[in-house]
């Protein structure tokens, strides 16, 4: 956890935010290891007498959820998974444990989004075949594209992966570049690439079979950027930190997409701006059928189509749930993006943009 993103962004503790709808700062309690400016393990405390909930910081990475308890219960394989084991050792393993294990399906995770996020510097990687990388890089220049103006304001990636899109982010601003994520597994290996420069992955070739691969990158801006553990429907952050919030491939994969936009205005400053783009792949383990937008109900007047009920929802008035605070400015209908599963399978999303603009002061 970089000391400048800590002190310049003044998290909240997010349990009294959510349950109680104050804004007590979270304080720096205990460095355990640090390197240089950036805290490598210690303790975040809440300040607030009632409360004193203790967030703890693993790998340079805060986790900061509400329930920190059932967080870290619900995650202990992926918080104390090691790090250095040789790609040899992982093959073993992976053979043991078989394809359905917890062990195989964060491999598989870690190989589609670190392919789609860095497969274009991979001098390894070939660039025959429909299916290009980059696909997060793409879309979130369409979308920039048509924001309309940025104001001077920190940037919050929600959903940030394996961290591509903040650091492009931060190529386009002078601004500190904050990702979150709830997946500890893809934080760890953005944070690996902002400490050492490096990728490294398992990338899938077929059924249990991967290869390491390791490749060094640069971005320009990576002094800007830092990588949280955080939930989009429970940011901890005061109401009006960020000038731009950019949310890719996220709002079909949160347990309510509504809540998620109203966590967004709420985090907006007035006239910053939010790029979000899905392709609606709901699925009822990420998201109840009761929540998504569109997908279901058939015989309503929009016939569950997905595009209008979200532009309603970002209408003023135009929907019984429309979001205060936020207002549709821009879309763009389609934009490719590519999810590599193996070497003979790859999927391709068909990616809706949307441009939405903060309208009301944040009192």
């Amino acid at each position: 956890m970089k000391l400048a993103h800590f002190e310049s962004l003044g998290p909240v503790c997010p349990n009294c935010r959510l349950h109680q709808g104050q804004e007590h700062p979270l304080t720096l309690a205990r460095i355990a290891a640090r390197s240089g400016s950036a805290v490598i393990e210690g303790t975040l405390h809440c300040s607030h007498a009632d409360c004193q909930l203790e967030y703890p910081i693993i790998d340079g990475i805060p986790l900061l959820f509400p329930d920190i308890r059932r967080y870290i219960t619900d995650n202990i394989g992926h918080l104390t998974a090691r790090p250095d084991l040789s790609a040899e050792t992982e093959s073993i393993l992976g053979d043991c444990l078989g394809p359905n294990s917890a062990f195989e399906l964060t491999r598989q995770h870690l190989s589609a989004y670190a392919w789609d996020n860095y497969g274009d510097l991979d001098p390894a990687e070939s660039t025959a075949g429909p299916a290009q990388p980059n696909g997060v890089g793409r879309c979130l220049h369409v979308g920039l594209q048509q924001v309309d103006r940025r104001l001077d304001a920190p940037i919050l990636d929600i959903g940030c992966a394996v961290g591509r899109s903040s650091f492009e982010l931060a190529d386009t601003s002078s601004q500190l570049v904050l990702g979150i994520d709830t997946n500890i597994s893809m934080l760890r290996l953005a944070q690996r690439i902002l400490t050492h420069g490096k990728v490294s992955y398992p990338r899938r070739r077929i059924g249990i079979v991967y290869d390491r691969r390791e490749f060094a990158v640069d971005f320009p801006a990576m002094a800007q950027v830092d990588f949280w553990a955080a939930s989009g429907l429970s940011l901890p952050f005061r109401s009006g930190t960020f000038g731009l919030i950019v949310g890719l491939q996220v709002l079909d994969s949160v347990s309510s997409p509504h809540e998620l936009l109203r966590a967004i205005a709420s985090a907006l400053q007035a006239g910053g701006s939010a790029v979000l783009a899905t392709p609606y792949d709901w699925s009822p383990a990420a998201t109840p059928i009761e929540a998504w937008i569109g997908g279901h109900s058939q015989r309503s007047t929009t016939q569950g189509a997905a595009e209008p009920l979200l532009r309603a929802l970002l209408t003023p008035g135009a929907h019984p749930h429309s979001v205060d605070g936020l207002l549709l400015r821009h879309e763009v209908l389609h934009c490719p993006w590519h999810t590599r599963i193996h070497d003979r399978s790859t999927m391709l999303y068909d990616t809706h943009i949307v441009i939405a603009e903060a309208k009301t002061a944040h009192g």
